[in-house]
């Protein structure tokens, strides 16, 4: 007869292993830099399903984040064409399939930006204040937020990336 500790020491090691095996999948993934890569400068496909592989994505999606002190990132700066973005929103790394932005403000800010496919340059970018955005959710859920200040700033340079807009493209509009 098996004892109630060796159950739960069995039962631990196996969630464990589990949880192993997860991180194993997700990497610190190479972010594609110069303004002139096509992959950068292609317009995203729409996610018409979240399957595993598109949550492993975005849990890479977050470790390369965090790695690279970014407040974002977008699939087209990891080699990937798919409408799939992370934003830091609330100090927090939200992923955002499929976004689109519903609303801008006309009062609008202007700051300096950066981006992680353009290491060691800031440029000027005015941007709307305030942003309404409708994405998915990893488990599917359609979410609309209205966001303002950093929270609005990041989600439209992460949505840029994702039509093939990079932040020297403001540059001339400025």
């Amino acid at each position: 007869m098996v004892s109630q500790q060796s159950e739960n020491a069995a039962y631990f090691l196996r969630e464990r292993s589990k949880s192993a095996i997860l991180r194993l999948k997700m990497a610190i993934l190479t972010i594609i830099t110069g303004k002139d890569s096509a992959i950068l400068r292609t317009k995203t496909k729409e996610v018409q399903t979240i399957t595993k592989e598109i949550k492993t994505l975005v849990e890479s999606m977050k470790e390369t984040t965090v790695a690279s002190n970014g407040a974002g990132i977008a699939a087209p700066q990891v080699n990937r064409t798919e409408r799939v973005c992370i934003a830091m929103l609330q100090k927090k790394l939200t992923p955002l399939i499929n976004p689109e932005i519903l609303w801008r403000s006309t009062d609008v800010e202007t700051m300096e930006e950066g981006c992680l496919s353009l290491p060691d340059l800031w440029i000027q970018v005015t941007r709307p204040r305030e942003i309404v955005v409708k994405f998915l959710s990893l488990t599917g859920k359609e979410r609309e937020l209205k966001l303002s200040g950093f929270d609005a700033r990041v989600v439209q340079h992460e949505v840029d990336h994702l039509e093939g807009i990079l932040i020297v493209d403001h540059a001339t509009r400025n």
